[in-house]
């Protein structure tokens, strides 16, 4: 099928590349705008983007994608896919031909645009892909493929963002083979919906006053984006894994358990398996505090 793909993070990558893969032929790729990196004024560009480069695929990149509707129009496509597009497309969008959309959750749980940080978030135990029809309303289109996988102790954002993109990819081909052969069936979501919220840098901040199991899951899904952090002596430790620990401590205190750094919690305590300095090295937890002679308090 000539599929016009909308989508910028490694999530859409990799669907793009099975579309391919697949034997299709995707007539453009629509991504955002290459945006400022985190540090310095380089422009960074998105992650699908040097994938469609190479493969000679055309990248258009729109702010407002609705507002370049008529260019749209112009390219030579029987179906669009989207995939963590991060746009609302408009109803005179949706008019051009059929849309699908690649959703990461089994709709019509966790619609919005952070459905793989907040199954993290809420320590789900499963979660999956739903492949639906493009409507006009947030994740609300009609069903015609979903699957379910479950969500291991040790997953965080990036190795569960990996299996539900290469469910996606199997998901989302049986899709386009049923409509290539006329057997599509879309079923309507069933259930009351539940929302994602969009995930802020202060999201990331760790706050001992929570549980060890809440902590966790908030290292589990913001580690690598926009990242976990809290203070100690007003120095800011960026935190990248972490594991709960049975250890008893106060609320906020630092010890070892001869294995590595451990922080208390109203419930339970949180050990640090890796950080960031504030050298801005990686480090594990236990060289960090072997090396560290301030106060073992965090600032909360």
């Amino acid at each position: 099928m000539r599929i016009l793909f909308l989508g910028s993070p490694n999530f859409a990558k990799i669907i793009l590349e099975s579309l391919l893969n697949n034997g299709h032929k995707v007539v453009a790729v629509v991504c955002q705008p290459d945006r400022p990196a985190e540090r310095g004024k380089n422009l960074k560009m998105p992650e699908i983007k040097p994938f469609a480069i190479e493969n000679k695929i055309p990248v258009l990149q729109f702010d407002r994608v609705n507002e370049h509707i008529e260019e749209i129009k112009k390219l030579d496509f029987d179906i669009f896919v989207t995939a963590s597009f991060g746009q609302i497309l408009s109803r005179d969008f949706l008019s051009l031909g059929l849309g699908l959309n690649v959703h990461p959750s089994l709709l019509p749980q966790l619609r919005g645009a952070t459905p793989i940080q907040t199954a993290l978030l809420m320590n789900l135990k499963q979660t999956g892909v739903t492949i639906q029809k493009m409507k006009y309303e947030l994740d609300a289109g009609d069903i015609l493929e979903q699957e379910r996988i479950d969500i291991n102790e040790n997953d965080d954002y990036c190795s569960l963002e990996f299996k539900l993109a290469k469910l996606s990819c199997n998901l989302l081909q049986k899709a386009l083979q049923k409509i290539q052969n006329n057997t599509a069936v879309f079923i309507a979501q069933k259930g009351t919906p539940t929302f994602t919220k969009l995930i802020k840098k202060d999201d990331g901040f760790l706050d001992f006053t929570k549980s060890a199991s809440e902590l966790l899951g908030k290292v589990k899904a913001l580690a690598y984006n926009p990242g976990c952090y809290f203070f100690i002596d007003k120095t800011r430790i960026k935190i990248l894994k972490a594991k709960t620990s049975d250890d008893r401590l106060d609320i906020g205190e630092i010890s070892s358990n001869g294995r590595g750094f451990v922080v208390g919690c109203s419930e339970g305590s949180l050990e640090i398996l890796e950080l960031i300095t504030p050298n801005g090295k990686r480090a594990s937890g236990q060289a960090f505090l072997n090396g560290y002679h301030g106060e073992r308090k965090v600032n909360n």
